[in-house]
């Protein structure tokens, strides 16, 4: 066990248990560090396990960092959302700016400074509260916070350039001041007992969640509203819609899609410019089997789009299709991973504008229709192709 990190215990603790009192953020997960639950290759997420009696808080203060998205969220022990509290519903301490509430130059981080309180029960949002678990019986359930930030301007700084939030427990009247740990904890990389029952509640969890992900009937290489998010750490800011796929040699996935709007804030764009149809949108390709990680995702900055302003996605092997075999063209080429394992494709869209509402995957999810009709140009249309016929016909014989 890592010096100083004390993980969670899997359900529940006594009164006035605070998780993890040694440092805070103990848990970090992307592509590359415990790498579950299907998450998005170009977002990095930071895990606090809190347990909250009735009077109890969990004081955050941070500052806004240089970056696409950010949220705090919480989760309760069966790992589905209990609130989150997103980057442009924060407010900023006083003489501080919020650069997602509006389009402005990116101020130093000195000055765009913010705090939070997480609750266990009501939230008020003028005070940056964020709801947590609520308190009662004998014990308390143990849940998760989780700071979430998307494309960080620094490609190099999965921090978006700034310190982890410092959290102070309020705990029984008592302030216990936790600071970020220097090395996040990964139960994978440990044998002891403690990181062996961590590692088998996330898998044990996240397995059975994942694996009722898509509907048993869904056919491959369609796209589908998922059956379920519950308990993959959902965030109430994304939708998904995915498509199963199997490999078999010589043959690749094709996707087609309009390309939503976004802002390009790695080309210098505010995170809060005005008129674009989503904040982000990703085409990710992920492990239908436990720990279900992201294997690799192609980011709206980083997709190619021809002159009618659609994508063309390829899905393919190596030994069947390389990037440099399409260089030039307007395909981009995501990588299939093991092709020993079936796979699981997932268009993200965030945070649509009211304009673009009615083409998203957020209005097909929430007026239960088919998003193959709902969407529009905006649906992706995929399809198995030879890869001998896309090398020599291009994209369009695929779909002949």
């Amino acid at each position: 066990m890592v010096a100083g990190v004390t993980p969670a215990p899997a359900s529940a603790a006594p009164q006035g248990y605070a998780p993890g009192p040694g440092c805070a953020w103990q848990l970090m997960s992307n592509s590359t560090d415990l790498n579950v639950a299907f998450p998005d290759a170009n977002a990095t997420y930071w895990v606090l396990p809190y347990a909250l009696g009735p009077g109890d808080s969990i004081r955050l203060s941070g500052a806004f960092p240089a970056a696409r998205y950010f949220s705090l969220n919480t989760y309760g022990t069966d790992l589905d959302t209990v609130d989150t509290l997103r980057d442009n519903q924060i407010r900023p301490d006083a003489g501080s700016v919020n650069p997602f509430a509006a389009p402005v130059a990116l101020p130093p981080a000195s000055k765009r400074t913010w705090h939070a309180t997480v609750v266990p029960g009501a939230a008020d949002r003028s005070r940056n509260e964020i709801r947590g678990l609520p308190a009662g019986g004998q014990a308390v359930p143990v849940g998760f916070l989780i700071v979430r930030i998307y494309v960080p301007d620094d490609p190099n700084s999965p921090n978006g350039g700034v310190t982890l939030p410092n959290v102070t427990f309020s705990i029984a009247g008592r302030s216990v001041p936790v600071a970020p740990c220097a090395q996040p904890f990964d139960p994978r990389d440990y044998n002891g007992p403690i990181a062996q029952a961590l590692t088998k509640v996330f898998d044990d969890a996240i397995g059975n969640a994942a694996a009722a992900s898509l509907p048993g009937n869904a056919r491959e290489a369609t796209f589908v509203n998922p059956a379920s998010t519950s308990g993959l750490f959902p965030n109430g800011d994304n939708k998904y819609i995915g498509s199963l796929l199997t490999y078999q040699p010589g043959r690749v996935a094709v996707i087609r899609g309009k390309a939503p709007t976004f802002p390009d804030t790695r080309a210098g764009q505010s995170p809060a410019t005005p008129g674009e149809q989503l904040r982000y949108w990703s085409m990710c390709q992920n492990d239908k089997v436990t720990p279900y990680p992201v294997v690799a995702c192609a980011a709206d900055y980083a997709t190619r789009v021809d002159a009618d302003g659609y994508y063309t996605y390829v899905v393919a092997a190596p030994s069947d299709l390389t990037p440099s075999q399409v260089a030039g063209s307007d395909l981009t080429v995501i990588p299939w991973g093991s092709t020993s394992v079936q796979k699981v494709v997932f268009l993200r869209n965030m945070l649509p504008s009211e304009q673009f509402y009615p083409d998203s995957v957020q209005a097909s999810q929430a007026n239960k229709s088919d998003p193959a009709s709902s969407m529009g140009p905006y649906y992706p249309r995929a399809t198995y192709c030879a890869a001998e016929t896309l090398r020599a016909s291009g994209w369009q014989a695929c779909y002949r």
